[in-house]
């Protein structure tokens, strides 16, 4: 390893390093607002990296912009279809169906098998949202802390979108490494569900028990303001659920195909297709389809006045989930995680062990679960293609690997985490305690296997 690269490198990871440790002492310390603080920390850390004044800003407003243009549309479409889903009663249809048929102690199981189907197409925080209606409703009827519900189908979606095609994480890091998609599929499913039943129901049900999270204010008034009157059907509410699911698989598996050679790149009609299929576009058609339905009962002022109610809980959401994304994206700007991977790159470690390293290095130091999956596969992907021996089935676990360090260790620069934090109401003390601790068991876990799968094949 070049020493001179060791000693250029030096000042940006302890400068990263710094900048998580004045984060944690600022909010759980001296109890500074999320927002204030990520905010603040992130001026320090672009000084002190190095990054010009005239620049820091732009690159704050670059992170936070970024994130809110992903996530501001999602919770904000899935806040309104999620509240009218409550007040008429229907995510409580869904719920009690869950629960008739697997049994108030199988509740959280129903859960979270019920959001690894969904979570097949559909992107992390969009499922998270749209499901957490009926986790509430859920709940609010059985009791206990929200934990014992929420990790078992958030970790659903957690490992969906990280470890099964057709989500762009993926399917990006099986381009650049030459990996096949149908196979990589299937390895995938055969790594996700151990990890998802050991790393987030299991370890769910010991949260639930461990911390006692109580229902959200956002939520926690839904017996009260819902209407009288017979709620919607079972086939409705499902209905409503699957729109989003089968729109955005429209996306990911047209993406998918076209990856795969199957589709031209250049087809009008797919391109149409993929545009409905966009997580936005198919959440406001999700929601217009909810005023279509239920409009006839509630009119068009209640409707209209529930919509609104909806969004008014949720800007400190979007707030602090922008100032984690403007975090991260000083983090990105800065160079830490390129100097931490550049030490890490050439270790002489095994490839599948090197890939996991550098993911989980890059996923600490900048926080995106994408930017470290798809980084790590571009730099990996020089070693791997020198690298003999290594058969089909080696590549989809070097993907895994690096899938998995690229979902481990979700803390302060990871959007995901504010928008967990925001949405069940936990402290940041709480979320490192219960959120990143799942994170960094579905990430391990699933390295584990693939390793070990990895021998055996």
């Amino acid at each position: 390893m070049d020493i001179s690269q060791t000693s250029d490198a030096t000042p940006l990871l302890l400068t990263g390093l710094g900048a998580l440790i004045c984060l944690i002492v600022l909010i759980i310390r001296f109890r500074i607002h999320a927002f204030v603080a990520l905010t603040l920390v992130s001026v320090l850390t672009a000084l002190a990296a190095g990054i010009h004044t005239d620049e820091v800003v732009p690159v704050m407003l670059g992170g936070f912009g970024g994130t809110l243009a992903a996530v501001a549309l999602l919770v904000g479409l899935g806040s309104m279809i999620g509240k009218l889903l409550e007040v008429t009663g229907g995510a409580q249809v869904l719920a009690d169906t869950l629960i008739s048929r697997f049994g108030e102690d199988k509740a959280p199981l129903a859960l979270g098998i019920a959001s690894l189907l969904f979570g097949f197409p559909i992107f992390f925080d969009a499922g998270l949202i749209v499901m957490i209606p009926i986790l509430m409703s859920v709940a609010a009827r059985l009791g206990g802390s929200t934990l014992t519900y929420a990790f078992p189908a958030a970790g659903a979606f957690a490992v969906m979108h990280a470890f099964v095609p057709p989500h762009p994480g993926p399917v990006a890091a099986s381009d650049l490494l030459g990996a096949d998609i149908g196979m990589l599929l299937l390895l995938g499913l055969l790594v996700a569900i151990p990890t998802w039943y050991i790393g987030a129901y299991l370890y769910g049900i010991y949260a639930g028990k461990r911390f006692q999270v109580d229902i959200p204010a956002l939520f926690s008034h839904s017996q009260e303001q819902r209407l009288p009157g017979n709620p919607p059907s079972f086939t409705t509410v499902l209905l409503v659920l699957l729109t989003p699911v089968l729109l955005i698989f429209l996306d990911t598996g047209l993406n998918t195909l076209q990856v795969a050679g199957v589709i031209s790149q250049n087809e009008p009609w797919v391109d149409t297709l993929r545009m409905l299929g966009k997580t936005p576009v198919a959440l406001l058609i999700t929601l217009l389809l909810c005023v279509l339905l239920f409009t006839p009962r509630l009119g068009k002022e209640k409707v209209e006045s529930l919509c609104s109610d909806a969004l008014g809980p949720i800007c400190g959401v979007i707030l602090v989930t922008g100032a984690g994304g403007m975090f991260g994206g000083v983090l990105r700007a800065s160079g830490i995680g390129e100097a931490l991977a550049g030490l890490l790159a050439d270790t002489g470690l095994p490839v599948i062990v090197a890939a996991f390293v550098i993911s989980t290095c890059l996923r600490v130091a900048q926080g995106s679960a994408t930017v470290a999956l798809t980084t790590t596969a571009a730099l990996m992907a020089p070693i791997v293609s020198v690298t003999p021996g290594l058969s089909e089935a080696d590549l989809c676990f070097i993907v895994i690997a690096i899938a998995g360090g690229a979902t481990v260790l979700s803390h302060f620069n990871d959007s995901g985490f504010w928008l967990v934090s925001r949405l069940l109401e936990m402290d940041e003390k709480t979320t490192l305690k219960t959120w990143t601790v799942m994170e960094t068991l579905l990430g391990s876990i699933a390295f584990a296997i693939a390793t070990v799968l990895s021998v055996i094949f």
